[in-house]
């Protein structure tokens, strides 16, 4: 499970919108608000928001075990 609050603050401090975010990973921002909401990315698009948002400790974001 995603920690969608953790993915956000990262969103955030990089200064660029869920609906930039949604743009790099090829989806639309609907779409992307509803993978949020779902807390689920596919390993693809988990890896372009680490690279892109330079996310230094991606397990505690995209591996939470909640």
């Amino acid at each position: 499970m995603i920690r969608t609050y953790a993915l956000k603050g990262e969103i955030a401090r990089n200064g660029v919108s869920q609906k930039r975010v949604a743009e790099m990973i090829g989806i639309t921002p609907k779409t992307f608000y509803v993978k949020m909401k779902n807390g689920v990315f596919g390993s693809d698009e988990i890896q372009i928001m680490i690279d892109n948002l330079h996310i230094k400790d991606p397990m505690s974001i995209f591996f939470a075990k909640e």
